[in-house]
């Protein structure tokens, strides 16, 4: 190993696929590989846990470049000039190089726009009225300077939300390109795509419908006179960024390889389009809301490995509050860290190469061009919008993922598991339930249905002055009862009844003795598989002897479960409880103990 040309590891034989298998296969214990190693997600990809140089993997083609200048955004809303221009200025302070106006009345961009440097500040803007007087000002005062950014006139996002296409606003989108076709780096007609992340699609599904409404509007502005290499040279897409690392990274990388092929059927060999990803409604929680920054970094990170070219966070806490200034501060910090301290944005293209996210990005793109195809088939993106077709397909998308939330099979930090219990949160805050209407998309959180859950609890606190005490009595076999009472004590939680640490007893009849005499609302009996069979039914009929309005819970999926229910068993928690099921069905019981 002295031989400086001897490569390293040289001494060992590489390991084939087949060897692979079959050491994996071993130690499976006749599990099901596929179902036990290969990931299938909702976007109906397999994905192999195992890659190697036998493999074949397809790269893609045309799937961006790393910016080198990468925005960073930051949204202000403004009511009069002098104070977006107060707060822009305040944002570039704080290390934010991108500002979105929100502009919702009239205001004079000079004074808007004061002593903001547009060599260096990307700014872009969303119009709700008035957008060519607004865009003519905004012309006039940028001459002979280097304007970059976008404009959002919401052309899609107002359709697929209300439902109602409003055919002037293709001619307005026709107008802001004549208007900008002095300034190559800003962009005056934006597709929104962050509707249908957010309302429950798939990643698939976002990409395409993103380039079937592509398809509409370019065609629509054809009819209006507007050359078609006009259009993809004023495109920015906006995205919304998800929670799948990896996939969210493939997807990026998959539309932009599409959005070239699309391009080229046009006859446009050369373009110049960005893209905006923005942190998704979909994920973030109200409950536990300090989670929503670590999801907003994971966010943030795939988006600028997928190539994007500007990144908007939104703070913390605006799902439930106007963000302050210590939310927004720290939003805009999270991409200076990743883009200044980690590298983010300068290295080329760090994930190319990749033989995980080459796979999923190939895999992603030849199922989006599969449903965009589908779609165009069926007439385009309007007839499939108006047919509600689009809705009906992100629905069957967005009810098996709020299945899997439920379950918890997709687990969601201060939601579905590992709630904050020392948090208290206004009943008010709390999502009533999903509000969806089937005909139109309705951007909401995953959350909905578990933050109407514990509503309930909020509003049962409030009018009874009493939080329902959960109390964990365990016996028999150290280990297991540990392990089933931390299990039954983190399941809890979510229903935001007052959990207590786990209570060890000498036997099954101590503990139902003791526990059915406590100031506790709901009992749940935490032991070993071998201590219920012996004691269960002991444990539950002594229980019921002293009392009969507590609820009472066994962690765990015994045996003889009939036999248990009729003693006096309200139920069981294990990890195939659905937690929305069984949390309903207790805070019902609990609901008519305390008020009556």
């Amino acid at each position: 190993m002295n031989d400086k040309n001897t490569s390293l590891f040289s001494e060992f034989a590489p390991v084939s696929t087949e060897q692979w298998m079959e050491r994996v296969t071993a130690d499976l214990k006749g599990a099901d590989f596929d179902k036990k190693l290969v990931w299938k997600n909702l976007n109906g990809i397999a994905i192999q846990p195992c890659y190697n140089a036998e493999n074949k993997i397809t790269q893609l083609k045309n799937t961006g470049e790393n910016s080198q200048t990468l925005v960073n955004y930051r949204t202000v809303t403004v009511c009069c000039s002098e104070t977006g221009n107060e707060l822009a200025k305040k944002a570039i302070e704080e290390g934010i190089n991108g500002i979105i106006f929100q502009i919702i009345s009239d205001v004079k961009v000079a004074e808007l726009l004061k002593d903001i440097d547009l060599k260096t500040i990307t700014v872009s803007f969303e119009l709700y009225t008035n957008a060519v007087a607004f865009t003519k000002d905004l012309v006039n005062f940028a001459k002979n300077k280097d304007l970059k950014g976008y404009i959002n006139t919401r052309v899609l996002s107002h359709y697929v939300t209300t439902g109602l296409f409003d055919e002037k606003q293709i001619e307005l989108a026709a107008e802001l390109i004549k208007l900008t076709a002095d300034f190559p780096n800003f962009k005056a007609l934006t597709i929104s795509g962050t509707e249908f992340l957010d309302s429950g699609a798939n990643q698939v599904q976002e990409i395409a419908y993103t380039l079937n409404a592509l398809v509409f509007i370019t065609e629509k502005l054809k009819a209006k006179g507007v050359a078609v290499q006009d259009v993809f040279n004023n495109l920015n897409f906006l995205f919304a960024i998800g929670l799948e690392y990896f996939v969210e990274i493939g997807k990026f990388r998959a539309f932009n390889s599409l959005l070239v092929e699309i391009a080229a059927k046009y006859g446009i060999a050369d373009f110049s389009n960005t893209i905006t990803a923005k942190t998704s409604i979909w994920s973030k929680s109200i409950t536990d809301a300090e989670t929503n920054l670590l999801r907003c970094t994971t966010e943030a990170m795939s988006a600028i490995l997928g190539n994007v070219d500007g990144v908007l966070i939104d703070p913390y806490d605006k799902e439930f509050k106007s963000a302050s200034d210590f939310s927004s501060r720290i939003a805009g910090n999270i991409i200076t860290i990743l883009r200044e301290e980690s590298y983010f944005g300068k290295v080329a293209n760090p994930v190319d190469g990749s033989y995980y996210i080459e796979e999923v990005s190939f895999k992603i793109a030849e199922k989006a061009l599969e449903l965009f195809k589908a779609i165009e088939a069926e007439g385009g993106f309007y007839k499939a919008f108006e047919n509600e077709s689009i809705q009906q397909q992100i629905a069957e998308i967005r009810l098996q993922k709020l299945k899997l939330i439920s379950q918890r099979r997709t687990p969601m930090v201060g939601i579905n598991k590992y709630p904050n219990l020392m948090e208290t949160v206004d009943a008010k805050l709390l999502s009533e339930g999903d509000v969806t209407n089937p005909k139109v998309l309705t951007p909401r959180r995953a959350s909905l249905e578990i933050e109407a859950m514990r509503r309930v609890t909020e509003e049962l606190v409030a009018e009874t002055n009493v939080r329902p005490i959960v109390q964990l009595a365990s016996y028999g076999n150290l280990t297991m009862r540990k392990a089933r009472a931390a299990f039954a004590y983190d399941f809890l939680g979510v229903s935001g009844f007052d959990v207590h640490q786990e209570e060890s007893f000498e036997n099954a009849i101590t503990a139902a003795n003791e526990s059915a005499k406590s100031d506790s609302h709901v009992v749940v009996i935490c032991s070993s598989d071998d201590d219920y069979d012996a004691t269960a039914l002991d444990f539950i009929k002594a229980f019921r002897t002293l009392n009969t309005d507590k609820v009472l819970l066994l962690a765990g999926a015994p045996k003889h479960m009939d036999e248990l229910t009729e003693a006096g068993l309200d139920g069981v928690v294990n990890m195939r409880t659905d937690v929305l099921v069984a949390l309903s069905a207790i805070q019902r019981k609990v609901q008519k103990t305390l008020k009556s």
